[in-house]
């Protein structure tokens, strides 16, 4: 039975939520503030945390912050009032594996942390992959470039992974999404981009200049060599 986190001031909503997931086969802890969140992750971490934008005691993002400096391969999915695009870009930018709308059908919430959980722990992981300077750990989600480590989160690690199965040979968006995401994109749907974005700048470019990680117009990415 996975834990999880819940941090969010609604009350009733965590009631409903928590009831809901408890029903599916997960222990929930529920927190309604940054401080009581911050002590609980302390003395104990889930298995993954779905975390509000908006807390009473300050910013989730701000908490998000400091859950991936601390902890940067938990799994965290963010939830965002609707109409608030800027939250779930900063969110995504900040290291959240997923996130959804308040208010979220607890189906889908119920599916997208399968999906996360699922790929936390991957099937037939490699202990270790070296490609030129640099050198990546997927079951540790640490990164080496001329032996100085950068810790991923989980999907950054899995975008990662996949690309270096294949290095120089493009990944499909939407397969790289199902890979790192454990879901298709949606139209409009910018968070894989988003994703990408945060490893390109976690490990730079190639010693000479040359992006790691190209993109190509209408059919996806790849790793340079």
């Amino acid at each position: 039975m996975s834990e999880l986190l819940l941090i969010d001031d609604d009350q009733e909503l965590c009631e409903l939520l928590g009831s809901w997931l408890t029903q599916e086969g997960f222990v929930v802890r529920a927190c309604h503030d940054g401080h009581s969140a911050r002590k609980a992750l302390a003395e104990q971490a889930p298995a993954a945390v779905v975390l509000d934008v908006m807390l009473p005691d300050g910013s989730g993002l701000e908490l998000l912050k400091q859950l991936r400096s601390e902890h940067a391969e938990l799994p965290v999915l963010m939830l965002s009032a609707r109409g608030e695009p800027l939250d779930r870009i900063l969110g995504l930018e900040l290291g959240a594996d997923d996130y959804l709308a308040k208010p979220c059908d607890p189906r889908e919430l119920t599916a997208r942390l399968r999906a996360v959980l699922r790929r936390s722990h991957p099937n037939a992981t490699p202990s270790q992959v070296e490609i030129g300077d640099l050198c990546f750990s997927p079951a540790r989600g640490v990164v080496s470039i001329d032996e100085q480590e950068l810790a991923l989160t989980l999907s950054e690690s899995r975008i990662l992974e996949a690309l270096l199965r294949q290095p120089g040979e493009p990944l499909d968006k939407q397969e790289l999404a199902q890979i790192a995401l454990g879901r298709k994109l949606t139209l409009y749907d910018r968070s894989l981009d988003m994703h990408v974005s945060n490893l390109r700048k976690k490990i730079g470019p190639h010693a000479d200049g040359r992006p790691r990680i190209v993109a190509l117009r209408s059919r996806g990415y790849y790793y340079s060599l």
